[in-house]
């Protein structure tokens, strides 16, 4: 039996496509967080089982909620803003109903569409060359990580072909609005991690992660595109260690 997990929130007008896509799964759970929309409504209705849990800026504490809820012997994860074209959905089934037993997670490689173009370097470069773990067996790890979560498995691993399909920040607008959430997520993480301030990382940081991306994971060869995806990260970078900063100071003071 397959499960499939989409993690939701406020994202009323594309969940119903979401669970239609997930329909070769067995079991489609949807796991919302406290939406302000129509989301949970709209994802029962296109047959989806719903489940109403905060995510408290833990991740990887939804997604390990999500195993515990899930039914399913395999369990494939997919956010509300990916897509599994048909030819991973088959690779899929052909990998649960015909694989080696000893495997307990898959690799599945993704394709982010931004700005109207497939990225495959820079910032996206380690998901679309090595993938990340997305479908694994009940009871065969646990996700790790407020923010950039990762599951953790002792077992066999193994990488599919095809690709999962990411329509991520259809604006600038939206994209800033991810990187302010995600970066006070991480500083707090930092923080309570007793990570000290540190004025020399606050400069050093943001450049180092631009020169890491735009330069050595070949960001370059995306254009204007790759550019400002490179550009936008290390600003992410910058916040992290500016709000960490902030946290010491307000304790200071």
């Amino acid at each position: 039996m397959l499960s499939g997990v989409i993690l939701a929130k406020n994202v009323e007008n594309t969940i119903a496509d979401s669970v239609v896509n997930l329909s070769f799964c067995d079991e489609i759970l949807v796991v919302d967080d406290d939406s302000k929309d129509n989301t949970a409504l709209n994802a029962a209705k296109a047959g989806a089982s719903v489940l109403t849990h905060s995510l408290n800026g833990h991740f990887d504490q939804q997604r390990n909620y999500a195993l515990s809820k899930a039914e399913g012997d395999w369990i494939l994860f997919v956010d509300s803003d990916e897509e599994v074209p048909l030819n991973l959905q088959e690779e899929i089934k052909r990998a649960i109903d015909n694989g080696n037993e000893s495997v307990g997670a898959y690799y599945l490689k993704r394709r982010d569409i931004w700005w109207g173009r497939e990225l495959k370097y820079g910032e996206v470069f380690d998901v679309a060359h090595n993938g990340l773990i997305r479908l694994m067996k009940k009871n065969k790890g646990e996700w790790s990580g407020t923010v950039h979560e990762t599951f953790k498995t002792k077992s066999k691993t193994k990488t599919l072909d095809n690709f999962l399909i990411h329509r991520p920040h259809p604006t600038l607008t939206d994209f800033l609005s991810v990187i302010n959430k995600y970066s006070t997520i991480k500083a707090d993480e930092l923080y309570a991690s007793k990570i000290q301030k540190s004025i020399i990382l606050l400069v050093l940081i943001p450049p180092l992660k631009f020169i890491s991306t735009y330069i050595f994971k070949l960001g370059f060869l995306e254009g204007a595109a790759g550019f400002a995806y490179s550009f936008l990260m290390s600003f992410h970078s910058f916040l992290v260690r500016a709000k960490l900063y902030a946290l010491y100071v307000k304790k200071e003071t």
